[in-house]
């Protein structure tokens, strides 16, 4: 007799059967949804990520109750899918890893918004949005269906605003979809208008989302960006002149595509160079970035007669961290510090992630005392700091060690290699806690608390 599967005891028949016939990895999450990632969000951020779907489907099913389709526009909106399509694989055949996002897509998301119906605002990012994930970069799902529908809330509440303004200022709805209104600068007004309207919706909602992920985070950095305005405006001209060419003639959106394809590998080349910087995990500076960096601040440092110093910092046990709680724990602990570091460290401090466990910084134009200070924040709050992971509270310590220019090195190489004997003497001294390199001695901070037990991370419920 086969021995009864586990997973679907308790289950009716009909669903046992289907379980068992479905793969193993779907249905591993079939039985257990708390594991599927939306799950693994806040709850304000669950909540919210559905009540967008929701918003979404809800106003599909208006629209496509209130719109008749005409051959005209289904065309043009096939011929605008048609180039965006080749968009994307222009971007697959380039490549696009985890950290580079923006494209030119909205240059045919535009044209749809504001030439036809919002029924096929809503629709259009679905289509292509399946094919981001199947030919460029696959990524959680929940996160492409949600950006899918942000773009087509935005594009309809664009199209809904361009069409009622449009209508009443050319007294004819059909005017709006012909090439007539480029004679009304009213509605050419109207049009540049609702391009924004769909840039300012489309970022609120996600601004929103990723306020709901990550609270810390200020506002101002998610809704304000000089080189992010740069870009949305760059877009919004691209598809105002996409929108032009296709009210002129369909067949210009050939003459078209060649320029925009163009145009969107020179954004992700740039995309690209600075994702190289980055370390993936933490969004710090890399090794390699921070170096180069780091040196020519050091010889600035020198010939202005500046103070400058370098803290290394290094987790305490970490290796346990990995091993009692999963490397998937131990990278959130990671990015958790990560975002303490740059929340303490000033605007004009180097910050990166030197390997594994280990982070440095370099803080020019401060005093010993100064530095040391900033060292003694980034220990308490890392040793106050809980990270939550399900049914698991994870809390780690820090070592740190610190060097400061033309005292304990007159070079990188230097100021590293005093930097990492004062760590190694406050790992000897008890760990928690930070060391200043001072010649052959170095002064170690007292700890609040046992930082030598040699305590396993708190896991708490596990």
């Amino acid at each position: 007799m086969e021995p009864q599967d586990p997973g679907v005891e308790g289950m009716s028949p009909r669903d046992a059967t289907f379980l068992r016939r479905t793969p193993g990895r779907l249905r591993g999450l079939l039985r257990s949804p708390g594991r599927w990632p939306l799950f693994g969000q806040p709850v304000p951020l669950r909540a919210y990520v559905l009540a967008v779907l929701g918003g979404d489907l809800a106003l599909f099913g208006w629209a496509l109750a209130h719109t008749g389709a005409r051959a005209g526009e289904l065309l043009l909106f096939g011929s605008l899918l048609a180039c965006g399509a080749v968009c994307i694989e222009a971007t697959r055949r380039l490549g696009m890893p985890a950290g580079v996002s923006r494209d030119l897509l909205s240059a045919w998301w535009l044209p749809v918004a504001l030439l036809l119906p919002p029924l096929f605002a809503l629709l259009a990012p679905v289509p292509l949005g399946l094919l981001l994930q199947l030919r460029v970069r696959r990524g959680p799902v929940f996160r492409r269906v949600f950006s899918s529908a942000a773009l087509g809330i935005a594009g309809a509440v664009a199209s809904a605003t361009f069409h009622a303004i449009g209508a009443v200022s050319a007294g004819d709805a059909a005017l709006v979809r012909s090439h007539a209104w480029l004679t009304d600068p009213a509605i050419v007004a109207a049009a540049v208008a609702c391009a924004v309207l769909f840039t300012i919706v489309n970022m609120l909602i996600v601004v929103f989302a990723a306020h709901l992920a990550d609270r810390q985070t200020p506002w101002r950095g998610l809704l304000w960006d000089r080189e992010r305005l740069l870009l949305d405006v760059a877009e919004l001209c691209v598809g105002v002149l996409v929108t032009i060419a296709c009210l002129a003639s369909a067949a210009l959106l050939l003459v078209a595509l060649p320029p925009v394809v163009v145009l969107q590998r020179s954004l992700l080349h740039k995309q690209l160079r600075a994702a190289a910087r980055i370390d993936a995990k933490t969004g710090l500076l890399n090794a390699a970035a921070w170096q180069r960096e780091a040196d020519i601040e050091i010889g600035r440092a020198l010939r202005a007669g500046d103070s400058l110093a370098v803290l290394l910092i290094d987790i305490d046990y970490f290796k346990r961290v990995n091993d009692s709680c999963g490397h998937l724990v131990g990278d959130q602990v990671l990015a958790e510090l990560s975002a303490t570091l740059l929340h303490l460290v000033r605007g004009s401090d180097l910050v990166g992630r030197f390997g594994g466990e280990e982070f440095v910084a370099l803080l020019p134009k401060i005093s010993v005392v100064e530095a040391c200070q900033i060292a003694e924040r980034v220990r308490i709050r890392v040793s106050e700091s809980v990270v939550a992971v399900h049914d698991m509270r994870v809390t780690v310590t820090v070592s740190i060690g610190v060097a400061m220019l033309g005292t304990h090195g007159r070079d990188l190489f230097e100021l590293l290699a005093a930097a990492d004997l004062a760590l190694y003497r406050a790992k000897r001294a008890g760990r928690d806690r930070i060391c200043l390199f001072n010649g052959g001695f170095n002064g170690c901070t007292p700890t609040h608390g046992d930082g030598g037990s040699g305590e396993q991370p708190e896991a708490a419920g596990r």
